[in-house]
């Protein structure tokens, strides 16, 4: 038996979890330090898993889970190539990735409030968040360090 509320909440955090994979991807590619690379090619494997974990709670459900992500995060990653090619540098890439990252905790903290969602929903959806978690801190703590370096 499918719960169409549980697999349409799982579905967005999962179209959300694969916008960030694909935008941690781009970001690997644009930035220069090799410190901000490893972190980003780190976070594409820990993100992959925290999709693979919703998908496989979606299936279990009943549920299609989504494979791909958003016209919003293909957006995103515009503004960050352009924010980037008008001077910002790897301080402008650590921005977006830091402002996406406050997105994508945004997200999960409203799945994890929902009432309504199942305990095996909520118990996937509370272990890919520890992914969003160490995202979200180490981004922060890398514009917070470049803000005190300028």
């Amino acid at each position: 038996m499918s719960d169409n509320h549980d697999n349409s909440k799982l579905d967005d955090l999962i179209v959300t979890l694969i916008d960030s994979v694909k935008g941690f991807e781009h970001s690997a590619e644009k930035v220069e330090s090799e410190r901000f690379r490893t972190f980003f090619q780190e976070m594409v494997a820990d993100r992959q898993e925290a999709v693979a974990t919703l998908q496989q709670a979606s299936r279990a459900q009943g549920g299609t889970p989504a494979d791909y992500g958003s016209t919003a995060g293909t957006l995103h990653r515009r503004l960050e190539d352009l924010r980037a090619a008008l001077g910002g540098g790897d301080t402008a890439i650590i921005k977006e990735v830091e402002r996406g990252e406050d997105y994508l905790k945004e997200e999960f903290d409203r799945a994890l409030a929902d009432e309504r969602m199942s305990p095996a929903a909520l118990a996937a959806v509370r272990e890919a968040y520890a992914s969003v978690r160490r995202g979200h801190d180490r981004a922060s703590a890398f514009k917070h360090e470049l803000e005190s370096a300028d």
